[in-house]
């Protein structure tokens, strides 16, 4: 039997925590939920009163699921949960209004618009020297899709915002719709489009897969790389991507790495990939970092000195989520602590961060001297123009092993050998890998170089 429907909030709340206790630590319900205030219940959504910016935004990336579920026990059905900051209660709408379909992500009346997470979007992407032509070409494809750089292929380590560029290219399309039906925007990964598949093969559906894909106006494939080895969902792909693409619908993927980098990915959708333009995210320099930081700190509303902003900038490196953790994990500790931190207490906060970055730094100038050394050359040579082979070759394999153990762009790891451009180094990889399936001794030699450099990370 289910449970009667709650109309009153705070009755609601109580009995919403009840549930959320039995499936979170107490520390973490006394710190996140504790002070949380239920303000109303309408329209099918509960509306909770918080203190600041930083409560919603660490509930809804570490407690979604949980809250959900326990709300859904205590009211007997699903219902939606919306925070209201103190500092914006007086600007509160309406209770009969409807909120904007951006805002409700899963919501019947935001079809179009299902599959894009609501924040990303190009205000929020901070623009630096190390994404300023992949910004440029996303916003050259979001105001002319499909005649312009179609696919367009988006390729970065981890963590340096190729999904949000992404859906901010898809945002902005819905938003430059003007009349008429709205367009028809899908994103998922791979993975996921796999899953679809899979499922639709095992349960007779595939007619419905192929419609749900291949009339879509704006296609979104998050993580290409995870396509490798599996054949029959590239030869799906393949075949959505040719009608869509013979449909003039634009087409947005993303990856680890460069189109012709991925392994076991057939050649035919490799040569397709290229068809339009490859935009690489490199890591943040400083400033970008920094930029990034203040940006975050700002929409949490969480005042932070300019020390202590440059003191996580200058020690978290890797990529902007670790770097956005960083400032979470600071912001949360300032909002309940109702103290000054100290450089000191920074340093403790973000020990882990700290430790695994410095694990994670090698530099291309030690790749290039364990090279040398390996190969009984000069590290002058490294950045010379000499061609024989017992330099061109140990040359070739360091700029391979800078590619696989930094987070360098192809133009930085170019740089550093003499200003040499991308495509050389991008040859040099392809030619160090396709030497080491001819030469047993070579292969040897740089996977020694490997374990060497990973452990000396």
């Amino acid at each position: 039997m289910e449970a009667p429907f709650i109309s009153d909030p705070q009755e609601l709340w109580q009995k919403t925590c009840q549930e959320l206790q039995k499936l979170i630590s107490p520390d973490a319900f006394r710190r996140w939920f504790a002070p949380v205030k239920p303000l109303s219940l309408e329209a099918g959504r509960l509306v909770l009163g918080v203190d600041n910016s930083i409560y919603p935004f660490w509930i809804e990336e570490n407690y979604t699921t949980q809250l959900k579920e326990s709300l859904a026990l205590a009211a007997g059905q699903d219902l939606d949960v919306v925070f209201e900051v103190a500092a914006n209660r007086g600007a509160r709408e309406p209770a009969a209004k409807e909120p904007p379909a951006e805002e409700r992500p899963h919501s019947a009346k935001a079809t179009t618009v299902s599959d894009l997470i609501p924040r990303y979007v190009f205000e929020t992407f901070v623009v630096g020297a190390n994404n300023e032509f992949a910004t440029a070409a996303a916003k050259a494809v979001a105001k002319s899709p499909a005649r312009i750089y179609n696919p367009l292929f988006i390729h970065g380590a981890v963590g340096l915002g190729k999904t949000h560029l992404m859906h901010a290219i898809g945002h902005q399309i819905v938003k430059n719709k003007k009349g008429g039906k709205p367009p028809k925007v899908v994103y998922v990964t791979s993975e996921q489009f796999t899953n679809e598949f899979i499922s639709a093969i095992q349960h007779g559906e595939i007619v419905k897969f192929r419609k749900r894909f291949r009339q879509a106006d704006l296609l979104l494939i998050d993580d290409i790389q995870f396509f490798a080895g599996k054949e029959r969902s590239q030869e799906e792909f393949f075949h959505t991507f040719n009608a869509l693409f013979d449909g003039s619908k634009q087409i947005i993927l993303t990856c680890d790495c460069p189109p012709s980098e991925v392994k076991n990915l057939e050649q035919r959708l490799v040569s397709r990939f290229e068809w339009g333009l490859a935009a690489e995210l490199a890591p943040p320099d400083i400033e970008t970092r920094l930029a990034i930081l203040k940006a975050k700190a700002a929409k949490l509303e969480v005042r932070l000195g300019d020390g202590v902003l440059l003191f996580i900038a200058e020690r978290v490196k890797a990529n902007i989520r670790r770097l956005e953790g960083a400032l979470n994990r600071v912001a949360a500790w300032a909002a309940l602590n109702d103290k000054k931190l100290t450089q000191a207490q920074v340093e403790e906060l973000l020990k882990d961060f700290i430790q695994q970055e410095a694990r994670n730094m090698l530099t291309i100038e030690t790749i290039q001297q364990k090279v040398a050394e390996t190969f009984d050359i000069r590290m002058t040579d490294m950045t010379s123009k000499r061609r024989p082979n017992n330099i061109a070759i140990p040359r070739m394999a360091a700029m391979y092993l800078c590619r696989r153990l930094t987070q360098k762009s192809l133009q930085e790891i170019g740089a550093a050998f003499g200003g040499r451009d991308h495509g050389t180094v991008l040859h040099a990889c392809k030619k160090t890998e396709a030497d080491m399936a001819r030469n047993e001794h070579l292969r040897q030699q740089i996977n020694f170089l490997l374990q060497k450099l990973e452990t000396a990370r």
